[in-house]
Parts: structure tokens; sequence; C-alpha cells
């Protein structure tokens, strides 16, 4: 599926392939919280990074996160490069050099209109802000830290691949 998306402003335009366009996966973590969850979570979504065109890159930053492990206190720079809009904040995309065929950019950030899943997955529950309620429907699954299947999986289980 073709995406196109944009930041709030209208500063940074973008565009790509998505075999994974379904907004299902729904993350907690203090990261996606904090950097793109205003309901307390982020939503992420799935493409082809060599597809990615952007318009107005000049207005793109980039934000690495500290992540501390929690059983040694030691902390260390994430991989994940959170792309947002230097002018208005907005989160853009997701992409890390561990996986560099992927990018994921923020359902919120799609214009797109996006097919509705028949699912969803809620992970890193573990993380989750004290004030938020978890809203899972009876078919949803809710994972502590990681699900057990990747976007591509989650898709294919459901015959929602194009």
């Amino acid at each position: 599926m073709h995406l196109k998306g944009s930041c709030h402003c209208g500063r940074v335009h973008f565009s790509l392939e998505s075999a994974q366009p379904y907004p299902f996966n729904l993350c907690y973590c203090s990261i996606c919280r904090k950097t793109a969850g205003g309901g307390g979570y982020a939503i992420n979504l799935g493409g082809d990074y060599q597809t990615l065109k952007v318009e107005g890159m000049e207005h793109v930053k980039v934000y690495q996160a500290t992540i501390t492990d929690a059983d040694t206190g030691e902390q260390r720079l994430s991989s994940g490069q959170r792309h947002f809009c230097v002018e208005c904040g907005s989160a853009l995309w997701l992409w890390d050099p561990n996986w560099p065929e992927l990018v994921h950019p923020l359902a919120s950030a799609i214009d797109t209109p996006l097919p509705v899943p028949p699912e969803r997955t809620h992970l890193m529950l573990g993380s989750k802000a004290p004030w938020v309620k978890v809203q899972a429907a009876p078919n949803d699954k809710l994972f502590e830290v990681y699900p057990d299947e990747s976007l591509a999986e989650w898709h294919q289980r459901l015959r929602l691949s194009s």
C-alpha cells in the first residue's frame, strides 16, 4: 500500500510503500509514550525504507533515546532513530540501522486512510503509565514486553499482507 504522511505544520511530507499498513501495534514503552503517544502509547507501521521519499528534510531532526538496563542500571544510546519535525514536533518515523531495510512511520503522521485492524497487539505494558487504562478488545493480545510475532508475521497470520 502506498502511504503518504506529513507533520502538523506541513513543512515535512513523506511517502513510502508498506506491506504492513494495519495500525495494530500499540506500544506503551516510555520512549514511544513520551515522544509520540498522546493516548499513552504510539502506533508504528511497517514500511520499505528504500521507498521512503521526503520533502522538507531540512526540517527533520533525529532523536535517539537513552536506554537504561533494568538489571544493571547501565545506560546506552538506542540505535533507533526517531525522526520528527523540528518546527512543530510531530513524530514522523523510526529507522534503526539494525534493520536497515525497514522504516516505521507513526500512524498518527499518516494522511492516507489506513485499514482498520481486526485485532490489536498491546506491547510493553510493563512500561505503561499508571494513568493509562488499556482498552483491549476480546481478540487483542497483551504483552508485558515484546509480542511473540513481528509486524510481518501478524499481517501474514491474518492474511492481510499485500
